[in-house]
């Protein structure tokens, strides 16, 4: 191995631990915390004050992080615009967008839309009635698939080594009725593959029902979910179920089309 080779692989195996440790900060900051000062940052991940400084020097020079007038550090655009560029992204909630419009339309309920990312569902959009019924979900925001109406579709539909690593646990209970049994779960995804759509009734929170279906890509694999949220109690799933299958089967054609166009 000539000193050249050896230098460029010793560089690469520094960059690494920078990209990891950059990724850390970013990802200190929370909805709840979306504000943080350069101790906190440090605190919260755990990295030297002077690394966490020398780090936060470089984001704010990119645009990754912004500094306010107070000296506490937020998320910068800059992030967001790469962000956006995400095909999982912005370009499936600019197609599914109008579909999630009519079936909100129609309903006035909530409608999600999710996508696995390993072991969690993201929530890449959502509409939000004024007057339904309040939901823990955010954009962008993170939860198990088990335990919800997307996620049990999402987990039906993913490779089966996703599927045992899922059902391996811990499966968290957020509510007596969430179903932590991994043989009950087993036969629910069975179900969900069956009928085309799941079934999410008081799981994550005792106000909630929730129906979800799943949105296929070009290629026919499933690459989304996507549901309607309502009060549990206030309707049957089966007087759901078909809007929701359709409104699915518009985000898939839309998906289709976009695909030959791009061809």
């Amino acid at each position: 191995m000539t000193d050249g080779e050896t230098t460029g692989s010793r560089g690469r195996g520094e960059t690494g631990p920078v990209i990891r440790r950059a990724v850390q900060l970013l990802a200190a900051f929370t909805p709840e915390r979306p504000s943080l000062t350069l101790t906190q940052l440090a605190r919260r991940t755990g990295l030297p004050l002077t690394t966490t400084h020398r780090l936060v020097g470089d984001l704010v020079e990119c645009g990754l992080l912004e500094r306010d007038a107070g000296g506490a550090f937020h998320v910068g655009l800059r992030l967001w615009e790469i962000a956006s560029l995400a095909p999982r992204g912005l370009g499936l909630r600019e197609l599914a967008l109008p579909f999630m419009e009519d079936l909100y339309a129609v309903t006035q309920e909530n409608v999600q839309l999710a996508v696995r990312e390993g072991l969690e569902s993201v929530w890449v959009e959502r509409i939000a009635g004024r007057s339904a019924v309040p939901v823990f979900t955010r954009v962008g925001g993170r939860f198990a698939l088990h335990a919800t109406g997307v996620g049990r579709v999402l987990l039906a539909h993913a490779p089966p080594e996703v599927q045992e690593a899922v059902l391996a646990g811990p499966l968290d209970e957020y509510t007596a009725l969430t179903i932590t049994s991994p043989e009950a779960l087993r036969r629910l995804l069975g179900d969900v593959r069956a009928h085309g759509f799941a079934v999410n009734d008081r799981q994550v929170s005792m106000e909630t029902l929730s129906v979800a279906a799943p949105v296929r890509g070009a290629e026919g694999s499933v690459v989304a979910a996507v549901s309607i949220v309502v009060q549990a109690g206030s309707a049957l799933p089966a007087a759901l179920s078909p809007a929701v299958q359709a409104t699915a089967r518009g985000i898939s054609r839309a998906l289709r089309d976009a695909a030959v166009e791009g061809d």
